[in-house]
C-alpha cells in the first residue's frame, strides 16, 4: 500500500470518527440527556486533523499511540451497553482499527531505510 492511499485512509477514518463522537455525545445516544462533557472525546481528536491533512509523520506517529484509548472505549462500550450505544461503540471500534492500522502503514511506508539513504546520497 503506498503512503499517498495510507494518507487517504487515515484522513477519512479520523474526520468519519471526530463527526461519529461528535454525533454521539452531542444528539444521538449522549450519556446524559442534552449532551455531556464526553463530547470533548470528538474535541479533541480536531488537533490532529490538519497534521494528518498533510501528511505530517510526527502526527501520524503520536496519533498512532493516541487512538488505542478510543479504540479501548469503543470495545469497553461496545460489550457494555445495549441499543444505539452499542452499535455507535462498534462503529467508533472500526474507525478506531481502521484509523490505527493505517496510521502504521503510513509511518512504514515513510520511514527512511539503508537503501533510500543510499539512493538518496547517489544522486
Amino acid at each position: 500500500m503506498t503512503a499517498q492511499r495510507c494518507q487517504l485512509a487515515s484522513s477519512i477514518s479520523l474526520i468519519l470518527l471526530i463527526t461519529l463522537c461528535l454525533a454521539w455525545e452531542g444528539w444521538l445516544a449522549p450519556l446524559r440527556p442534552g449532551g455531556s462533557w464526553m463530547i470533548l472525546k470528538g474535541a479533541i481528536l480536531l488537533l490532529p486533523l490538519f497534521g494528518i491533512l498533510r501528511g505530517k509523520r510526527y502526527t501520524y506517529k503520536w496519533l498512532s499511540l493516541l487512538i488505542q484509548f478510543y479504540l479501548l472505549e469503543g470495545l469497553l462500550r461496545a460489550t457494555t451497553e445495549h441499543g444505539l450505544p452499542q452499535w455507535l461503540a462498534i462503529g467508533e471500534t472500526l474507525l478506531s482499527t481502521t484509523l490505527f492500522v493505517s496510521l502504521i502503514l503510513y509511518i512504514r511506508s515513510t520511514r527512511n531505510t539503508p537503501q533510500k539513504e543510499k539512493a538518496a546520497q547517489s544522486n
